[in-house]
């Protein structure tokens, strides 16, 4: 994985996130610079992952290109983030994209928070 700026890229992606990732941006209705994460507060362990559209680059957002898809992560966003896997799981129940960060130190019952 390849980060624009010089600085260690914070995810990797998995081969079946990074092609749900393709699949989402060429949907895209309004021109897309890539995917976009972030960490906010919320949920009841504290913080919740977000993800939309890039539809702009800020100068403090870090740009990885991996596996022919562009991610861009807000700058607060990228301490969380750091040593996280990105995959994308199917069920017969549920389709999501699953974050495995090994800076968790909990998460909700439902699974859509966690706490560092």
């Amino acid at each position: 994985m390849t980060a624009t700026t010089n600085r260690p890229s914070p995810v990797k992606l998995t081969d079946a996130a990074a092609k749900q990732v393709a699949r989402i941006l060429a949907k895209a209705t309004e021109p897309a610079k890539g995917l976009w994460i972030g960490v906010s507060e919320g949920g009841c362990s504290g913080k919740t992952y977000k993800m939309d559209f890039a539809r702009e680059i800020k100068p403090a957002d870090m740009v990885v290109e991996e596996k022919g898809v562009t991610i861009v992560i807000d700058a607060l966003a990228s301490l969380y983030l750091f040593g996280t896997e990105i995959d994308y799981d199917e069920t017969p129940l549920k389709a999501g994209f699953v974050f495995r960060n090994p800076n968790e130190t909990g998460r909700c019952g439902c699974g859509e928070s966690f706490s560092i």
